[in-house]
């Protein structure tokens, strides 16, 4: 220990002296830690040298770290290190962090890992073979599934990971599909593969686990629907057409903005009237167009009237959210539960491929339909939860039907469609309300269900027109394009013109 401190003190003379040539006693000093098989790296700065930082005014003893020194010599030239050395004294020395350099033809070592007292731990060699040991697998679960494996409070994760010995890596973006299970055997990591799994197909199964994507039929194409929808919605919430003069851009004081009205005055001519006063037979010219005009709130009767039919209506479960929005409007062939990319892209050449069998079930000539009246789905319009118009094929034929038959079965031999949802019958239909789109804060009974029964005896016949079907999509729910409906992820177009005989 006398020796070292000795060997210590002159080094540290020598830093202060600012001489950037290594001494012959330095040299003895590297040489004789070289025979320990320790290695004093002297690597630095292309200057050289190596700076020492010591902070005299901190009188704290450094805590000594108990590490190995590996004996395998392993070349630094060219790389960039930081090396800590720790010694139980006052003051504390840091080599600073710089491009490593090879001196006197000694080959450097990590200088982290020399202890005073001799005593080792596992070297860096040691620490990358142990991590070679480790095994790991890559499961692709899909971003809507991460939050049921982590389980509510990570409790589904921490059990997985005690029982089987392994870690699991849940994806840092909410986009990524996949998840790293590490583990310190093969047989640990495939069995919390087949547990994360399980956990997978429970949920998908299972209604906690919504509809991702769905195949449809667009109606929203036909801009004069459209506007019906819009109408219809209008007058069952009572919202009439603004009035022409509320149309102007206003502020949040209501003002209307200065460019518009000065745009106003250029256009308008300038009108005056001349006054004659009281007292005498003087006349005074005023120029009427400057006065400002003066808006009027409604009556109290109006405002009244129209609060107490909304108070009505929520009485009756109906508001807004209900209402299917009109440029998302849709037939609806087959729903489906796609967690993952490789699915979706699965779902979309599925239905790319399977475009010459609809053309051939549609007997490649255009189908129209009719849209009439209204109906419940499973329900009465006292407790209406879906309300929707009843689809009628133009000439009574089922092509449509058939050609729709033909996606279900490609998606289902495919094994993209649920054993439930293979096994409903298909029936067309157009939704336009939906209780469950009901976005009210209010959880009760009564939220799942709405009185319907005035807007049935008011559109019960509407007529809302015929429509040519002229594509078939796979839409992405929650998820819409710059038109307004959902997102195409692919699509197969339907005849459109009738063949010549």
């Amino acid at each position: 220990m006398i020796a070292y401190r000795s060997f210590l003190s002159v080094d540290l003379a020598w830093k202060f002296t600012k001489i950037h040539v290594i001494p012959k006693r330095t040299q003895h000093f590297q040489r004789y830690f070289s025979s320990c098989r320790f290695n004093y790296n002297l690597g630095t700065r292309i200057e050289g040298a190596l700076r020492v930082s010591m902070d005299r005014k901190k009188h704290k003893m450094v805590s000594k770290t108990w590490r190995p020194v590996s004996t395998q010599s392993r070349s630094t030239e060219g790389q960039v290190q930081e090396i800590k050395c720790s010694i139980s004294s006052n003051e504390s020395t840091v080599l600073a962090r710089g491009e490593a350099e090879v001196v006197n033809d000694v080959a450097a070592q990590d200088c982290e890992g020399i202890d005073l007292e001799g005593q080792t731990t596992p070297s860096t060699d040691d620490e990358s073979l142990s991590a070679a040991q480790k095994h790991s697998v890559t499961v692709k679960a899909g971003a809507s599934l991460m939050r049921f494996i982590k389980g509510k409070g990570g409790a589904t994760q921490r059990t997985i990971e005690e029982e089987m010995g392994v870690k699991i890596i849940l994806p840092l973006l909410r986009k990524e599909d996949c998840l790293i299970i590490e583990g310190n055997s093969a047989e640990s990591v495939a069995r919390a593969s087949d547990r994360v799994q399980a956990v997978i197909d429970e949920t998908v199964k299972s209604r906690n686990l919504d509809y991702s994507h769905f195949v449809s039929l667009p109606l929203a194409i036909h801009p004069e629907l459209v506007n019906k929808l819009i109408n219809f919605q209008n007058s069952v919430l009572g919202i009439t057409l603004v009035n022409q003069d509320e149309n102007l851009e206003c502020d949040s004081s209501g003002k209307t903005s200065d460019s518009e009205g000065e745009e106003q005055n250029l256009s308008e001519p300038r009108v005056a009237v001349e006054l004659k006063t009281e007292d005498s037979n003087d006349r005074v010219k005023v120029d009427i167009t400057n006065i400002p005009l003066v808006s009027y709130s409604p009556k109290a009767s109006e405002s009244s009237t129209s609060e107490s039919k909304a108070s009505k209506l929520l009485d009756l479960g109906i508001e807004k959210s209900i209402f299917i929005k009109p440029k998302t409007f849709h037939l609806t062939v087959l729903m489906l539960k796609l967690w993952n990319k490789d699915r979706i892209e699965a779902a979309a050449e599925v239905l790319r491929s399977v475009s010459p069998k609809v053309i051939d079930a549609l007997e490649n000539r255009p189908v129209s339909i009719r849209l009439k009246g209204l109906e419940c789905m499973k329900g009465s319009p006292a407790k209406a939860r879906v309300v929707y118009a009843p689809v009628e094929v133009i000439g009574g034929e089922d092509r449509l039907l058939r050609a729709c038959q033909v996606i279900n079965n490609a998606f289902t031999e495919a094994g993209l469609v649920l054993e439930n949802d293979s096994n409903q019958k298909l029936k067309l239909h157009a939704t336009i309300m939906n209780a469950r789109h009901r976005k009210s804060k209010k959880r009760s009974k009564k939220a799942a269900s709405f009185d319907a029964r005035t807007i049935f005896g008011q559109y019960g016949s509407e007529e809302w027109g015929e429509y040519l079907i002229r594509e078939a999509h796979l839409s992405q729910r929650f998820v819409f394009d710059d038109n307004g409906y959902y997102h195409c992820c692919a699509s197969i177009p339907f005849p459109e013109e009738k063949q010549l005989d």
